[in-house]
């Protein structure tokens, strides 16, 4: 049984209080042999999904994780999994029958029952091309929690005229928080947190060599900022990114169905 059928099967009265304290202590932890313990309630308790971190895991737990968590969430996902696996598990997938969603310029995969949409809203950009497989994450990770993202890549300020479009278009869409994407210098993030009274999270990426090399500049920079109302997360961190601006869009949405609800009552 899933949460929804248990609450469900409890309110009608087919089960216990006992019972159902029991089945949903299963959705506590799943224990994975001796090598892996899964947050599987993470959802229900922080709307953010269990996140696999896939870079050192052998191909094999890998597959027992994504199996055993697959079986009992509705979502999780698996991020920067190793180059030489990757082809690997979309194969393991499809064999599976597991719903994905991948990204461009990834290794990061998004599994999944159902995606449901809350109504949030992300904004995502970046500064170039070169930064899309950050910016991938932080969507996939959006997506995962039920926001829509509207994106647009390669929009830095290298030419800055690219920028406005989609800003205005961001703005009368109305965004709930925007992500900014950067390497280099990472300007661009306090650009946008300079034009808009909407939450932006900034984003160094690794982009970027010389004095500054591997984002440290970019990060630097996001963090003196001079405009206010720009968060920070760390270098190449679009996971983080994705569900700090979801929990926000999130968060938002139930605020503004409060308020209508309290109005119309």
């Amino acid at each position: 049984m899933d949460l929804t059928e248990i609450l469900e099967s409890l309110d009608l009265g087919k089960i216990s209080v006992s019972k159902a304290k029991k089945l949903l202590s299963l959705y506590s932890v799943e224990k994975i042999e001796d090598f892996a313990k899964m947050d599987m309630s993470r959802k229900l308790r922080r709307g953010i999904p269990e996140v696999i971190f896939a870079e050192k895991k052998e191909f094999l737990d890998l597959k027992k994780i994504i199996l055993a968590t697959t079986s009992k969430a509705d979502s999780i996902l698996v991020s920067r999994i190793n180059k030489g696996h990757y082809k690997k598990i979309l194969t393991f997938s499809k064999r599976n029958k597991l719903k994905i969603q991948t990204g461009k310029n990834t290794t990061t995969i998004l599994f999944f029952k159902k995606l449901s949409s809350t109504g949030g809203k992300v904004g995502i950009l970046t500064a170039g091309t070169s930064d899309v497989g950050v910016a991938e994450e932080a969507r996939l990770m959006c997506e995962s929690m039920g926001c829509q993202c509207i994106c647009s890549y390669d929009v830095g300020i290298a030419g800055i005229h690219r920028l406005f479009p989609i800003v205005k278009k961001m703005i009368r869409d109305d965004v709930d928080a925007i992500i900014v994407v950067a390497g280099m210098e990472g300007a661009l993030a306090s650009i946008i947190s300079s034009l808009v009274d909407i939450p932006v999270i900034g984003v160094p990426s690794s982009v970027g060599y010389g004095y500054g090399e591997k984002g440290v500049a970019a990060l630097a920079s996001m963090l003196q900022s001079c405009t206010l109302g720009l968060s920070v997360v760390n270098i190449d961190n679009g996971i983080g990114a994705g569900a700090f601006a979801a929990n926000v869009a999130n968060r938002s949405v139930r605020k503004k169905s409060s308020l209508n609800n309290s109005k119309t009552s």
